[in-house]
């Protein structure tokens, strides 16, 4: 009988929560799945053993080495080896195994041995899949939380593909991600992006089969596992992209690697790293490599330290207060020149600040690099309630004719469901902001017919007459004032203040030239 989606889902969330009693639920996932994907490994391994041991029953006088090499060169992706070899311990890395002992002083250590194992057995495929496992410390989490939540995920069916789809289990590990981030605010959802913007952005960039995908700032892997999945729903073969991401966070590195395997998608790459600082995918030259589909979640106004000589720094260097124009440059120098398109959710502040960020604006502008800005509503996310855009980007000379030389502006930010603890976008509003995009428009920025959608095609002439200024409110009409988040208003009323200021001074100085006195600034 095939396994529901809501059945492995209640029981996996009965596991995470034995974990009530020892830790929050922002750290629930640094047990919880390192767990969940040795069950998988483990139950898919002990599949494709069984299926080996049925289909060669006759061969009886074959040596261990030659039964090995057939098994693993005709069953077998992966290997779960044997810890404390050639001992009398000699026991298996694998999650019945160990579960044989759960009773047993020592749990945190076997289970730390046989994640190490498979990991150094499998290099090329799991190398610090598992992170620095803390966890399985006595003292950060005792062996009888231990043993509980390892027994409550054992009442989960078998996690191999004969008994489940990989859409299954891939929707209960997403499942988790969400579950943890509703719970949990900011540390959990810092690396989940809520999965309709992120089918948002997708939908926008449209990935090819055969194309490459890349993510600088990867978290869990979501965007990477949606391009391969929407490239699916639409006819399209997701395993053929090859799927690319960075991660300065190993244990999230390790989530994400995680993610993809459960997804069944193989053909990936991700890497630990501080993107910024160390890029970590490159051409022979020393470049940064370039790909098809770029898109990211950066994490906002992140303090970092500043470029002193980088070739992706096109029209300056972002400030060190705040790094988001610096992801966009690194995600411009990553676009393939042929074909390469790339998609950011940034806050609003990034459409308008002065200094260093309005010379990368105008850069980006005159280049005619920047396609679309969509403003999206406030409180869609689980980290942050302000309200945030898509910056849609083309490699130079690649845009369609009729956007060349102007930005498209959609403002979404009316479209929205409340929810319980953010808002949602809908399948209907998401498809609407798509149809905004591909259409030809030429409007005032009037609302349309879909509720509060405004879109406007604006002249790059238009945006310089504004100081190369991209505030969605200056070229729609509907775009609201509200919008701003409290960073926004405090930098208006900080350049408002000092012009006034300066404006008074001026005053001043002319009124004491004329001998008029009694003006107190």
């Amino acid at each position: 009988m095939a396994v529901t989606q809501q059945e492995i889902e209640s029981r996996l969330w009965d596991a995470a929560d034995e974990l009530r009693v020892a830790m929050p639920e922002a750290q629930y996932s640094s047990v919880v799945f390192p767990l969940m994907f040795w069950k998988y490994l483990s139950d898919t391994w002990e599949h494709h053993h069984q299926e080996f041991l049925a289909d060669n029953e006759g061969l009886d006088n074959l040596s261990a080495e030659e039964a090995r090499e057939i098994e693993y060169r005709d069953y077998q992706s992966f290997e779960i080896p044997f810890i404390y070899p050639d001992t009398v311990r000699e026991r298996r890395a694998s999650w019945s195994s160990i579960l044989a002992t759960v009773t047993q002083a020592g749990l945190g250590q076997r289970v730390r041995a046989s994640l190490q194992a498979i990991e150094t057995a499998n290099p090329d495929k799991f190398s610090r899949l598992f992170g620095a496992m803390t966890w399985t410390s006595e003292e950060v989490l005792s062996g009888e939380v231990l043993a509980a939540v390892m027994r409550a995920m054992d009442r989960t069916p078998k996690m191999h593909e004969g008994n489940m789809s990989h859409d299954v289990l891939g929707g209960a590990y997403e499942y988790l991600l969400k579950r943890f981030s509703d719970g949990s605010g900011t540390r959990a959802g810092q690396f989940f992006t809520p999965r309709e913007v992120v089918e948002l952005i997708v939908e926008v960039l449209d990935p090819k089969s055969f194309e490459s995908v890349y993510d600088p700032t990867c978290g869990s892997g979501g965007m990477l596992i949606a391009s391969a999945n929407l490239l699916k729903a639409h006819g399209g073969r997701g395993y053929t992209l090859s799927l690319h991401g960075q991660e300065a966070v190993p244990d999230t590195a390790g989530v994400a690697r995680m993610n993809l395997f459960m997804h069944n998608l193989t053909q990936f790459q991700v890497e630990v790293g501080d993107t910024l600082k160390d890029p970590r995918f490159k051409k022979p030259d020393g470049s940064v490599a370039q790909f098809d589909v770029i898109l990211a979640n950066p994490p906002y106004g992140l303090k970092w330290k500043p470029w002193t000589k980088d070739p992706r720094a096109i029209g300056g260097v972002a400030p060190q207060s705040s790094a988001d124009w610096a992801f966009v440059q690194h995600m411009i120098a990553s676009m393939d020149p042929e074909k390469g398109r790339a998609g950011v959710v940034l806050p609003h502040g990034v459409l308008f600040r002065g200094g260093p960020e309005a010379s990368i604006r105008q850069r980006v502008l005159n280049d005619d690099l920047l396609e679309a800005v969509i403003g999206l509503p406030a409180n869609l996310f689980y980290s942050t309630s302000i309200p945030t855009c898509i910056l849609v980007f083309r490699a130079p000379g690649t845009k369609p004719e009729e956007r060349r030389d102007g930005v498209l502006f959609i403002d979404a930010s009316k479209r929205f469901t409340k929810a319980k603890n953010r808002n949602l976008l809908t399948e209907e509003d998401i498809a609407d902001v798509v149809t905004a995009y591909h259409s030809k428009l030429d409007s005032d920025g009037t609302p349309d017919d879909h509720g509060g959608l405004v879109a406007r095609f604006v002249p790059v002439t238009e945006i310089a007459t504004n100081a190369y200024d991209l505030n969605i409110g200056r070229y729609v009409k509907q775009a609201a004032a509200e919008q701003e988040d409290l960073g926004t208003l405090i930098d208006a009323y900080n350049i408002a203040r000092a012009e006034r200021q300066k404006t008074e001074q001026r005053m001043l100085a002319v009124l004491a030239a004329a001998g008029i006195e009694g003006f107190d600034e």
